[in-house]
């Protein structure tokens, strides 16, 4: 177990999204990023990156997918009545649903956060209607993972590293390690 899906809709953040990917992978974990259309998706900042899958049924047979905010990534992902359903699959087969920033709106839309804590961008506790929100860096609850943005998809990443069972404490020593000049 340990198969992470990262959608990729045109607006995606960058820093949230490449990170994420990152650092799971850093943990030893598959996680492919799924893009809608073309292949090259451009990112809220004009970055491009190409994704590695095309959206679509493969998803399934991840064991979560993670929801990305940006603008307008979170917003063109809530408007997809793809990912909504693929979100509501997730949720009804118990599986893991990871959001943070913008994104966290697609679990409103879905209507899988009711009654569950939650945490998202500033200010999106009337946003995330149904859910108890959390003004928190992090929230953990039953299945979902929730992350308010820019400035957190690093401990985001770390709780769905942990929540798959890998030891992150040594991945943020190595990293921390390399930031300040190691080798």
């Amino acid at each position: 177990m340990g198969k992470i899906a990262v959608l990729m809709a045109e607006g995606y953040e960058e820093g949230e999204t490449l990170t994420i990917v990152d650092i799971l992978r850093r943990a030893g974990l598959t996680c492919d990023t799924f893009y809608f259309g073309d292949k090259l998706v451009k990112g809220m900042h004009g970055i491009y990156v190409e994704g590695d899958k095309p959206f679509g049924e493969e998803v399934k047979s991840y064991d979560m997918v993670v929801l990305p905010g940006g603008r307008p990534g979170g917003q063109n992902l809530r408007e997809n009545p793809e990912v909504i359903k693929m979100v509501q699959y997730f949720n009804e087969h118990q599986k893991y649903i990871g959001a943070m920033c913008s994104g966290t709106v697609v679990l409103s839309e879905a209507k899988v956060i009711d009654g569950k804590q939650v945490t998202g961008y500033t200010c999106y506790a009337e946003k995330l209607i149904g859910g108890i929100f959390k003004d928190e860096v992090v929230v953990a609850d039953q299945n979902l993972v929730t992350s308010q943005g820019p400035a957190t998809p690093y401990p985001f990443a770390y709780k769905i590293a942990e929540i798959f069972g890998k030891d992150t404490s040594g991945l943020r020593e190595k990293m921390l390690y390399h930031l300040a000049g190691g080798k």
